[in-house]
């Protein structure tokens, strides 16, 4: 059984952007600075393959070096890879392999190949789990289709299936709900534009987006918020919400690597299908980064 002293997902760990030069190949060194980056600027930890990570377009090869690379960078507790996949049985093989780069715990979706029922969604689970990394869900029903209830995280959290769950659906309602229904499961926020409203619901960590580009802020605002400490939280929060917002949208890969390129991070293009923001979604969040950076939020 997972303790409260050894919850690796608990805190702010990033779902970071990948780095990828003009030939859209993966630069695995300036992602290493990134992940260092990220944790010297307060961040708890880091989460590779996830969706802002685009390893929906990543080769294997490409995938496993990118988890790799974050270990080397900031080590294995603070790396919480997503290991999502079509099928459980290569689900169960990216949480093998984040295992075996000496992760200590991983993040995964349902099964999203087709609209899942309960029955298939606590298999996948099962099947993950029997690898001994602690599990996080992530409920995106926006994307997946599979919307994971407070009744069905219940069911996953009594058959020590997970340990947590990133929230995405945007309900914050449900943050209430899922600790009635299972009080030692972690919330962690999903959404960055909800992270005041679930933190101060009692959420336990943040799989943040924003903070790819502006890490020191974000935490402020997270710890902020945790604490009650609504007037520094409040402050923030309404200062990078112009931003923040962008992670729930469609654009938010391009929009977060735009940002980190203005602040100068290495951002870059994005690989097909995705496509460049439009010159007028470019201009917004330019000046919304523009304005944040001015405003002394790093």
């Amino acid at each position: 059984m997972t303790t409260t002293e050894n919850r690796p997902w608990r805190g702010v760990l990033v779902a970071t952007a990948l780095p990828l030069n003009d030939d859209l190949s993966v630069n695995h060194d300036r992602y290493a600075a990134h992940c260092a980056w990220l944790v010297e600027n307060g961040c708890d930890g880091v989460v590779p393959n996830g969706s802002l990570g685009e390893y929906q377009v990543l080769t294997p090869e490409e995938r496993a070096r990118v988890v790799e690379t974050a270990v080397s960078a900031v080590g294995g507790s603070r790396v919480m890879p997503g290991v999502a996949a079509y099928g459980s049985a290569e689900a169960r093989r990216w949480a093998e392999q984040a295992r075996d780069a000496g992760c200590e715990s991983v993040m995964l979706l349902p099964p999203n190949a087709y609209r899942a029922d309960e029955r298939s969604v606590l298999a996948h689970y099962a099947a993950v789990a029997e690898v001994g990394v602690p599990v996080v869900a992530y409920n995106n029903p926006i994307d997946t289709k599979v919307d994971l209830v407070p009744e069905l995280l219940a069911k996953l959290h009594a058959e020590g299936f997970v340990q947590g769950v990133k929230e995405f659906s945007g309900d914050v309602r449900r943050a209430y709900r899922i600790a009635e229904l299972a009080p030692e499961l972690d919330l962690l926020v999903g959404a960055d534009d909800v992270l005041l409203e679930l933190a101060t619901a009692g959420a336990k960590g943040w799989v943040a987006g924003y903070p790819n580009a502006l890490p020191a802020a974000g935490v402020e605002l997270y710890h902020a918020a945790v604490k009650g400490d609504l007037d520094t939280a409040g402050r923030l929060y309404r200062q990078l919400h112009p931003l923040l917002r962008w992670d729930s949208r469609v654009e938010f890969v391009q929009a977060i690597k735009l940002s980190m390129d203005i602040v100068g991070r290495p951002g870059g293009p994005v690989r097909p299908p995705r496509v460049p923001l439009l010159p007028e979604q470019e201009a917004a969040v330019r000046a919304a980064t523009e304005k944040a950076v001015a405003a002394g939020l790093g």
